[in-house]
């Protein structure tokens, strides 16, 4: 088992690597915001295989002046092995007119209700607690095609897949205990298919480099780091858009 763990270790990162070049074209045009994105995430257990995640996520731009985004997330966790988690939830996104080009082309605010399945999987080498995250969306994102519309009257079915790669290590001793520190280091790509993808088939790419503490087993923070590049689904002046989004992303778990 933990041969396989590490095969798939450096070969998805492999692969991530590669997809992260795959964004980088003439044909493109790029803006650049400051972003801070403050997150609380919760984890309610029952027993050794069943909890209940919740989450919420305040983005926003200029570090924290304007919104971007604030999602709440919910999901039921089913852990079939001590290193490995199944969850299936529902996500509801609430996206603002932000940036120099807004993502909906008449700059309408508008809505997404999602549903996901994903898989966690933990893979400890020495001191390094390696996680693979893989996550399937179903997106009914709001829009119109109204150039005079005010909100959205319809959704689009989009679907996506998400892979992110993580690499957590303690600096106080070969585990992370309580009342000690540790360093992370994480990134993400998301890939849209099926039939209603137009531009954006590599669809975001974000990365993170943070510290950490852990208070309690029940409770750590961390922060640091993070950059979030996103394509559009349009074209902008006939070439592909871009936001390069950096700024600062802080974390807080809760275990129950």
């Amino acid at each position: 088992m933990k041969q396989y763990f590490r095969l798939l270790s450096l070969t998805v990162l492999g692969f991530l690597l590669i997809s992260v070049k795959s964004y980088g074209q003439n044909n493109r045009e790029t803006e650049f915001n400051n972003i801070g994105w403050y997150a609380f995430f919760g984890n309610f257990k029952f027993d050794d295989k069943w909890s209940i995640h919740g989450e919420f996520q305040w983005r926003r731009t200029d570090w924290i002046t304007n919104p971007q985004q604030n999602l709440y997330r919910i999901g039921v966790n089913y852990k079939i092995h001590p290193q490995v988690t199944f969850r299936v939830g529902y996500a509801f996104i609430d996206t603002f007119n932000y940036g120099n080009q807004p993502i909906a082309a008449n700059g309408i605010r508008f809505t997404e209700n999602r549903l996901y399945q994903m898989a966690i999987i933990n893979n400890p080498i020495g001191k390094f607690n390696l996680t693979h995250r893989f996550m399937l969306e179903q997106r009914w994102v709001g829009r119109s095609l109204d150039p005079n519309a005010t909100k959205a009257d319809e959704s689009v079915f989009l679907k996506r897949f998400r892979y992110m790669f993580r690499g957590d290590i303690p600096l106080a001793g070969p585990t992370l205990e309580d009342k000690e520190p540790y360093l992370a280091i994480y990134d993400e790509i998301m890939i849209g298919f099926g039939e209603n993808v137009n531009q954006n088939i590599f669809d975001q790419n974000r990365l993170g480099i943070l510290g950490g503490y852990r208070f309690s087993g029940s409770f750590r923070v961390e922060g640091g780091y993070f950059n979030q590049i996103v394509q559009f689904g349009r074209l902008v002046n006939g070439k592909n858009y871009f936001q390069n989004n950096q700024g600062l992303i802080i974390n807080s778990y809760f275990n129950f």
